[in-house]
Formats: C-alpha cells, sequence, structure tokens
C-alpha cells in the first residue's frame, strides 16, 4: 500500500478502537470515518464490511484471549487455570464494550482455536472433579453473556460489579455446588441463535 493509504488505514483502526471501546460495537461507521479524518468511501476501500473492520480492530484481543487459555493449561491447578481464564476474559470485556459486545457474539464458536483451548480447560477441571459434570461450552456463553451485561450496565456506575457476579458464578459452576439442572444444554445450534440474537 502506498504511505497515505496505510496511514489511512492506521487512523481508522485507531478511530474504531476508541468509539468500540467507549460505546460498543454499533457505533456508525461514518462517525468511525470521521474521527479518522477520511471519507465513508475511504473506510468502504479499506473494509468492504462491519464485519472486516472489528476483526483487524479485535484481532490482538482474541488472540490475547489463546494465550491466556495456554497460560491458564500451564497452570498446575485444573481449577485455578479454568478460574484464571475466565476472569481474564471477564478483564478485557470490562475494559473494552467493544470486546464486551464482540465476546457475547463469538461465544461457543466451534472451530475458533479460542473454542477448542476453553474445552480442553473445562475438560481438564472437570476431570479434576473440580466442575461439575454437567456443564457444557454452550453453559459456558451464558456465563460470558452474563458477564457482558453486567459490565454493559454497571459500567459507569460500579465497573468492578462484574467480579461480584463471576465469584457468584463460579461457585454455581464448582462440582461440590451441583444439583440437578432442570432442562438441558442448550445444542450449539440453539446457541449461534441466540447469539445472533443479541
Amino acid at each position: 500500500m502506498r504511505k497515505d493509504a496505510v496511514q489511512n488505514r492506521e487512523n481508522l483502526l485507531r478511530a474504531a478502537r476508541e468509539l468500540f471501546a467507549d460505546r460498543g460495537l454499533d457505533v456508525p461507521l461514518e462517525e468511525i470515518a470521521r474521527r479518522a479524518g477520511v471519507s465513508i468511501g475511504t473506510l468502504y476501500n479499506r473494509f468492504p464490511t462491519r464485519d472486516s473492520l472489528v476483526g483487524a480492530v479485535f484481532a490482538d484481543r482474541v488472540a490475547t484471549v489463546a494465550e491466556l487459555a495456554e497460560q491458564a493449561l500451564a497452570m498446575d491447578d485444573p481449577w485455578e487455570g479454568f478460574a484464571a481464564f475466565l476472569t481474564g476474559v471477564c478483564e478485557l470485556q470490562a475494559a473494552d464494550l467493544g470486546y464486551n459486545d464482540l465476546a457475547v457474539r463469538g461465544a461457543a464458536l466451534e472451530g475458533d482455536r479460542g473454542y477448542g483451548l476453553m474445552r480442553e480447560l473445562l475438560q481438564r477441571a472437570q476431570r479434576s472433579g473440580d466442575v461439575r459434570d454437567d456443564v457444557t461450552l454452550t453453559d459456558m456463553a451464558f456465563v460470558v453473556w452474563g458477564i457482558a451485561a453486567t459490565v454493559k450496565a454497571t459500567y459507569q456506575v460500579s465497573p468492578g460489579a462484574w467480579r461480584r457476579h463471576l465469584a457468584l458464578t463460579l461457585d454455581g459452576l464448582r462440582a461440590t455446588a451441583a444439583h440437578p439442572l432442570p432442562v438441558p444444554p442448550m445444542s450449539t445450534t440453539q446457541t449461534r441463535t441466540a447469539m445472533h440474537s443479541c
């Protein structure tokens, strides 16, 4: 790319990152272009769809989640690793409303590297007897969604409220707290359908 094209791309990514972090993923693209100092046509030339812009802005966050999972898997204690991973993901959500939205939309996507690592973390904690046996990855999507809603509702009035929510959730995932669940877990298809309605 020419030097000015590279600069335009960087300006668009910076503007999108700032606006998404403050307001979530539904910021108008025209506003992102305005903040970047370029036309909406330039934005579409660099990023033909909102999803392509979102993907470029959050590529580092997606990589960070995979790193968090790998670090958690390297921990000796399966429960500590499981809890550390969830806490790390929730910290990313709480720090950035755009990533918070993305986490909801991307929770429990099969084929994703993070999905495979999360499955490994969950199964390891279940094999050790720390996490209840009936928890599935689609159930874990509810953890992400629940924390996302708490972050969105409280980030201006009580930014750390999500930590209490997560602590209560983690206690409910422990095998020692297990009671029979009233309904079966959602299927992957149902989870995807629910995800896209968020």
